[in-house]
Order: C-alpha cells, then structure tokens, then sequence
C-alpha cells in the first residue's frame, strides 16, 4: 500500500502490485464536507515526490494543488521552500497531503509556513501514519492542525490517538484485490472502483 519510493517495487520477487488509498480520503473527505465548504481549500504537496498523489488526490475532490519543494536537514529537520504566498492567498483551508507522517517535521514546517500566509485550517492526511516520538503532541499543540486523517496500515493504540485524528481502514482495498486477483480479474481499474 502506498511504496514510499517507486524503486521499492523492484525488490519484490514475484508479482506485486502497489495499492492506494487515495479514494479512502477522497470519500473520506466528500463525506466530511459539502463541495461548497471545500471551496476555499488547496491541497498541498510537502515535497516533489508527493505531487503527483497529491494532484490525483485533488483532482477528485476538484480543488487545486501546489507542490512544496523539501530540503531534509537532519532527521527530524526539514526546510520548506518555493511555497509562496501568493499560490495558497485567498485560501482558508490547506489539506496537506504525503504518504507517511513519521517524525512530523514535514508537516510542522510546511503548516508553519501556510500559517504565515494565512491559513487559518490544516488538514494533515497520509497513509502511513508512523508517528514516532512527540510527533503527535508536536502536531496537535498547533491550533491550526484540525485534522489528522491516516490509514490502519500501522497500528496506532488507541489510548496514543489524539481527538483530532482519523484512522481508516484499509480492508475494503486489500479485500477488493484480493477478490478480483482470486476472479482472475484485472486490478487496473481497482484504482477507481471506489468512486461506483
């Protein structure tokens, strides 16, 4: 579900293809807001790496997309640049889009600037939810931070979540493959069966 890099697919040894999440969120989010609450909303992208999904992502939801472009300074630092604000002006609310949420400094940096230029809601969505250390308490002393919408691909505890997170389930995906794989059926289109 969600290869963090392309290249992961290569080290597989029988036939393997990567699955999405991607129409979890979409669903997820047409369910949370009428098209006309999310009309002042922008889909983020935090690094290059990220703006295709996040493009895909907000073309289903019709909302426009900008790309960050991330510099890793260290292990849990990151510098955000190319992110002006004349490209997320006019917005109120930002949907920041990734694949995986570990340290959170990702996140921090690209809501740190969108807060500069306005941005008065933050969601954070992404497949992997990791979260290591004081990720979560790092992530919900930011006001801003409204929401956090991952998936069950890791296994958050329960007594670690915090109120403004989201965990979906995965099975309905991997259940969907399985069954189509078992049919001899082409997974191609598994892409978009969610939006029947």
């Amino acid at each position: 579900m969600t290869l963090h890099s392309p290249q992961v697919h290569g080290f597989f040894g029988v036939p393997t293809d990567p699955l999405t999440a991607r129409g979890l969120f979409v669903q997820h989010f047409r369910k949370q807001f009428r098209k006309k609450d999310l009309r002042d909303t922008v889909v983020i992208a935090p690094d290059a790496g990220r703006a295709k999904s996040a493009g895909r992502f907000a073309e289903q939801l019709d909302l426009p997309t900008v790309a960050a472009e991330k510099t890793r300074l260290s292990e849990k630092a990151v510098k955000i640049s190319n992110l002006v604000g004349k490209q997320v002006q006019g917005f109120r609310r930002a949907i920041i889009y990734d694949d995986e949420i570990a340290t959170g400094g990702s996140i921090l940096a690209v809501s740190d600037l969108l807060i500069k230029h306005g941005i008065e809601e933050i969601c954070a969505v992404c497949t992997h939810g990791v979260f290591t250390g004081q990720s979560l308490e790092r992530l919900s002393a930011i006001p801003q931070i409204t929401a956090i919408v991952t998936t069950d691909t890791v296994p958050i505890p329960k007594e670690k979540r915090i109120p403004q997170m989201t965990v979906l389930s995965v099975a309905p995906v991997f259940g969907e493959a399985i069954r189509r794989n078992y049919c001899q059926r082409s997974i191609g289109n598994l892409f978009s069966f969610w939006e029947e």
